[in-house]
């Protein structure tokens, strides 16, 4: 179902893991993606190229995030490579990670999980409301972590998203006159790239992490992607200012 046709939207991080799986869901479902990367192109064009074999529409556009004025060149590209039409469904999800416990962390690595992982969906978000319609959508990315310390030495990735949850929060408020709708997905432990190392090392580890999910099994990206074509679409018009959890029951 084409339930997106005519809508136009922006995945920060659309490249590779969720965001890719979240990108080519939304392609699926009609829209016309913006797929953004931070440094590898070749994976967003490979995602761009996906999409379009489904038989959606798609564009790359790059842009490192949390450095200065990541945002207004962000959305310089989009309006020039969009032709300046707007824009309907706003995916916040680019984030980095570290594997630094709370000891072992320094202000330099932990100023930049913050400076990606919550600043910059801040002004992505603020300068991208002008171009944003009433009756639009934002999805921002969280994680499990910024409500249960399952994984409690990764606490400063964790006060990251705890931030993004807030902003999700207040933010609501904020667009709600406009109808918009701001909503936080949390997905819990996924098997993507990023996980691979860790995840893949061992049976034990994989075992570990499904034994996590009450439902006994590792996330995939599709799993996440579909809770957000829910809010993005018309059937989530009434879920706004919420925290959705999709760790598969690792909080049960």
């Amino acid at each position: 179902m084409r339930t997106l046709k005519g809508k136009t939207a922006l995945v920060t991080g659309g490249s590779r893991g969720i965001g890719r799986g979240i990108a080519e869901r939304l392609g699926r479902d009609g829209a016309r993606v913006a797929v953004h990367y931070g440094r590898n192109e070749a994976a967003a064009k490979d995602t761009v190229a996906t999409i379009e074999a489904a038989g959606g529409s798609a564009f790359a556009l790059g842009q490192e995030l949390g450095v200065e004025g990541d945002a207004a060149a962000l959305w310089e590209q989009f309006d020039r490579l969009s032709g300046a039409d707007g824009l309907d469904i706003l995916v916040n999800n680019a984030g980095i990670g570290t594997a630094a416990g709370f000891a072992e962390i320094g202000e330099a690595e932990y100023d930049r999980l913050f400076a990606v992982n919550a600043k910059a969906p801040f002004f992505v978000t603020q300068l991208g409301v002008e171009r944003l319609r009433d009756g639009g959508r934002v999805v921002n990315v969280s994680s499990g972590l910024s409500k249960a310390a399952m994984m409690p030495e990764l606490i400063a990735y964790a006060m990251t998203k705890g931030a993004l949850d807030v902003f999700t929060r207040n933010l609501s408020k904020v667009l709600g006159p406009r109808g918009i709708t701001v909503n936080a997905v949390a997905p819990g432990i996924i098997d993507t790239d990023v996980n691979a190392q860790w995840l893949r090392a061992s049976e034990e580890a994989w075992a570990g992490a499904a034994a996590l999910s009450a439902l006994g099994r590792v996330g995939t990206p599709e799993d996440v992607a579909d809770v957000v074509a829910f809010l993005a679409s018309e059937d989530g018009r009434w879920v706004t200012g919420q925290w959705v959890d999709a760790t598969g029951g690792s909080r049960a």
